[in-house]
């Protein structure tokens, strides 16, 4: 993923009931990422002394020679001396997460602070705001000597806490307590996987066919808990609903390229099932760096973009974020693995036959993303449906079946 340029952060501040402050001096972050809060929560009780919780982006502005601009909606329990009168306007938004607002994180807090209690444990130092944006509230609590991170995903996520909970004595998160979409971990150990090697990326591959495996034949049961459908009919619906969304934002090459494949869609994908494995769990977001490692165990993190369809709709996110001269021999090793697992299938054809649809897979993500969220959100995804119809694309046109 490209670094984007410096991050300015402009900080508007209300007070909890929302009753408008003014506004703090820009400061530069060194962390470019916009999610990534706890620089500005730092920055400003450093600087100016206030105490902050972030609740959402405002606005996004042009690059500059110093880098762009980013407003950012606050939230303080008092006035702040460096504050600076503001004349922009916060408006009311239906799609607006209750973690976005005046008061929503302090009751994901409470939340938090009863499910503790109930495990007769109480908070030792105050609440860590890590990250927030569109996709998910992220906090750091320090409790009973431990660590734990609360964690609240948007309403079309919501369904994280309760796979989780079915997934219980896998390789995933322990919770502590889990409400809608509000879930309670201990902290898991280790570093995340990004710029993993080997022999790690192997043991990566190996983690994840067994899982698949274990759920194939128990999709009704994931599609009650709510997970995205991503079988034959409902993908192809969606992909080709995603397709005609954006077409006229794409140029004539791409779209010339995807819309006769997506008008036959339903064939490849009967091709692709009549290869096996069968429909199963899919991860969604299956790459290294959401994998934890502790130097003995793997844990898979972030499910909130689970579904159920072909299993090597995960392949292709894993196999773009490892170093490609790896690429193959892994490919390789998943393949032998779905092969034992699922005697008679075909995963090496399956994967070739997947490859375009899980990048418009990935395209109806984004899409739905954008669909899901207030405007003001919506620099975080706004090219994404598109970039990934144009390497749908691009892998058409390399393919070789």
């Amino acid at each position: 993923m490209p670094q984007p340029p410096n991050r300015i952060a402009r900080i508007v501040l209300v007070t909890p009931d929302g009753a408008p402050l003014g506004v703090l001096p820009d400061f530069a972050v060194d962390l470019p990422w916009w999610q990534e809060v706890w620089p500005l929560v730092e920055g400003a009780r450093d600087r100016f002394g206030a105490q902050i919780t972030v609740l959402r982006m405002l606005g996004v502005g042009e690059p500059g020679p110093d880098g762009v601009v980013i407003t950012y909606l606050a939230e303080s329990p008092a006035p702040v001396a460096a504050v600076r009168p503001w004349d922009g306007a916060l408006d009311e938004q239906p799609l607006r997460l209750p973690y976005a607002k005046p008061g929503g994180p302090a009751a994901d807090l409470a939340w938090a602070a009863g499910v503790l209690a109930a495990h007769n444990i109480a908070l030792d130092a105050p609440p860590y705001q890590a990250r927030t944006w569109n996709l998910s509230s992220l906090w750091r609590l320090s409790a009973g000597g431990k660590t734990f991170w609360l964690k609240v995903t948007p309403p079309f996520m919501a369904f994280e806490g309760a796979l989780i909970e079915a997934l219980a004595g896998g390789p995933v998160p322990t919770l502590l307590g889990h409400d809608g979409a509000r879930i309670l971990m201990p902290e898991i150990p280790g570093e995340d996987g990004y710029g993993a090697t080997e022999p790690l990326l192997s043991q990566m591959v190996d983690l994840i066919t067994p899982l698949q495996h274990g759920w194939a034949g128990r999709t009704d049961q994931l599609l009650q808990l709510g997970l995205n459908d991503w079988r034959a009919g409902p993908l192809a619906t969606a992909i080709a609903e995603t397709f005609e969304r954006n077409a006229e934002q794409l140029t004539p090459q791409v779209r010339a390229r995807l819309a006769p494949f997506i008008g036959a869609i339903g064939r490849r994908l009967a091709d692709a099932a009549a290869c096996g494995p069968p429909d199963t769990l899919v991860h969604g977001d299956f790459h290294p760096g959401n994998l934890r490692w502790d130097g003995a165990r793997l844990t898979l993190l972030d499910w909130g973009d689970a579904g159920v369809g072909h299993p090597l709709l995960d392949e292709p996110a894993f196999l773009e974020r490892t170093p490609p001269a790896d690429a193959p021999r892994l490919q390789q090793r998943w393949h032998a693995a779905w092969r034992a697992a699922a005697p008679g299938s075909d995963p090496a054809r399956a994967s070739a036959l997947l490859a375009p649809i899980a990048a418009l897979r990935q395209a109806v993500v984004y899409q739905g993303f954008l669909d899901c969220i207030e405007p003001s959100e919506h620099p975080y995804h706004r090219t994404d449906p598109l970039e990934r119809l144009a390497r749908a694309a691009e892998l058409l046109t390399a393919e070789r079946l």
